[in-house]
């Protein structure tokens, strides 16, 4: 797979070299391995192992309904009353992070009204921190650890 601008972890792969699947620590199963679920699985461990973010407060793959289109968020982050605080969307690292990456995570949380969004390729990564009462956001120059969000 692709180096990332992450730390490595102990990945658990199996499968056969057409079908391989990786283990999400999160869903608790193995996935088809993808490079956006490499991008995923090497954040999400990051955000746990490095970050301080509670395992049981993330979720992978969140379906959101509007009308009668599905849509999916790669992560959200939950906080203590189940409510969602910080949208994370994926891309493979080959996927630049455009204006596109950007709109898509923006209608999720039109929905979800968190405060923060998050934006990875495995190489580069983006945290804005929303401001509602000024119609507005401000990028972060890291992403935060757990305890100061």
């Amino acid at each position: 797979m692709y180096e990332l601008n992450l730390p490595t972890y102990e990945v658990q792969l199996r499968g056969m070299r057409e079908k391989p699947e990786i283990f999400d620590f999160l869903r608790r199963r193995f996935v088809k391995l993808t490079p956006e679920e490499w991008v995923r699985q090497h954040f999400v461990h990051w955000l746990v192992e490095h970050k301080g973010y509670p395992k049981g407060l993330l979720g992978n793959e969140i379906e959101l309904q509007v009308g009668e289109k599905k849509l999916r968020c790669d992560s959200i982050l939950y906080d203590q009353q189940a409510l969602p605080k910080m949208i994370i969307e994926y891309k493979a690292p080959t996927i630049a992070l455009s204006q596109k990456v950007f709109d898509q995570i923006a209608v999720y949380n039109q929905l979800l009204h968190v405060d923060y969004l998050v934006v990875s390729n495995g190489i580069q990564h983006y945290c804005c921190k929303m401001n509602y009462e000024r119609n507005s956001y401000e990028f972060l120059m890291d992403i935060p650890d757990y305890k100061t969000i």
